[in-house]
C-alpha cells in the first residue's frame, strides 16, 4: 500500500495527497512533514545519521528523524508512528517548537525537499531505547544541544539543510545565546 503525503498550498492548506514513493523528484511540490528532535532525561538531543540508502541526503547527519503525516494524520500522531518505526521509540510528551517552520533545498542529485515541516521536542519515555531501523538510519549519538548548535554554525557542509535552517530557531527555543 502506498504511503501518501499531504500536499499543501503556499498558506498550508491541504490541496491533495501523493505518493511519497513519487513526490520528491526535481519539481517536489510544496507539502507536509515534520522535523523532530528527541531529548532524554539527561537534556540531551539525539542526532541521527540517514542510511546510505534514503532517496534524498543520504548519509548526512540530521535531527533525531523526519516524516510526514498521513491524510488527516495529527502531527503528534505521525511523531509517534515515525519515531517507533525508525528508531523503534516511545515517545512521551510532543512539544511544537518551530510550529511554522518551511525549507526547500535540493540535494546533490537535483532532487529538491519543499516542505511545510513543523519542528517539534519529543521526549523519551523512560526505558525506551534506541533500535534503528537500518534502512533509515545507519547511526546515531546523543549530544548536548549547544555542542549540536555549534556544529551547525561551524560545519553545516555536514548535516542535512532542514537542521541547518532551523538552526537558529532552535538556538531560539533552547535558550542557546
Amino acid at each position: 500500500m502506498a504511503e501518501l503525503v499531504v500536499l499543501v498550498d503556499e498558506s498550508g492548506t491541504p490541496t491533495g495527497t501523493a505518493d511519497k514513493a513519487t513526490v520528491h523528484t526535481a519539481a517536489t511540490p510544496l507539502h507536509l512533514a515534520f522535523s523532530c528532535h528527541v531529548v532524554d532525561a539527561d537534556g540531551r538531543v539525539l542526532v541521527t545519521r540517514r542510511a546510505l540508502t534514503k532517496q534524498t541526503w543520504p548519509g548526512v547527519w540530521t535531527n533525531s528523524f523526519c516524516g510526514h503525516p498521513g491524510p488527516g494524520e495529527p502531527v503528534v500522531d505521525a511523531v509517534r508512528r515515525r519515531g517507533a518505526f525508525e528508531l523503534g521509540l516511545e515517545l512521551g510528551e510532543v512539544t511544537p517548537v518551530l510550529p511554522d517552520f518551511r525549507y526547500r533545498a535540493t540535494d546533490a542529485s537535483g532532487l529538491v525537499e519543499n516542505e511545510i515541516c513543523p519542528v517539534v521536542v519529543a521526549r523519551l519515555a523512560s526505558g525506551s531505547v534506541v533500535r534503528p531501523n537500518r534502512d533509515e538510519v545507519m547511526d546515531h549519538t546523543w549530544v548536548q544541544m549547544a555542542d549540536l548548535l555549534s556544529t551547525v554554525e561551524s560545519a553545516p557542509w555536514a548535516l542535512s539543510p532542514w537542521l541547518v535552517e532551523s538552526g537558529p530557531g532552535l538556538a531560539a527555543a533552547w535558550g542557546a545565546p
